[in-house]
């Protein structure tokens, strides 16, 4: 049991240079999912709009919208998962991606 417990603290502190990076893959592997959704009930909503205003609102929510919450999000995100014990962040990085991706497959993004 101590080699687990050794592997996963050594592993889970190799993570936390790269927290940054992870945290931005995560918030961003999550718009990608939940994007789809949201583009969606917005053709819903604009679909009688005109051409040009049905553009500019996919372009303020797609390029500043889920931009702003990558860039806002990420950081908080990765100040979080700091937090975390060396042991678990292995695991846990895993389970969320684990998460994520089960998510999308679901909602049949992968």
């Amino acid at each position: 049991m101590d080699v687990v417990v050794s592997f996963l603290t050594r592993t889970g502190a190799m993570l936390h240079p790269w927290m940054n990076e992870i945290a931005t893959a995560m918030v961003s592997c999550i718009i990608v999912v939940f994007g789809a959704d949201c583009n969606r009930w917005l053709r819903k909503q604009l679909g009688a709009r005109s051409f040009l205003l049905r553009t500019l609102i996919f372009i303020l929510v797609n390029a500043f919208g889920f931009g702003l919450i990558i860039v806002a999000v990420s950081p908080w995100l990765a100040g979080q998962l700091r937090h975390m014990p060396a042991m678990w962040m292995l695991l846990l990085v895993c389970a969320i991606f684990f998460g994520i991706g089960s998510w999308a497959q679901r909602n049949r993004q992968s």
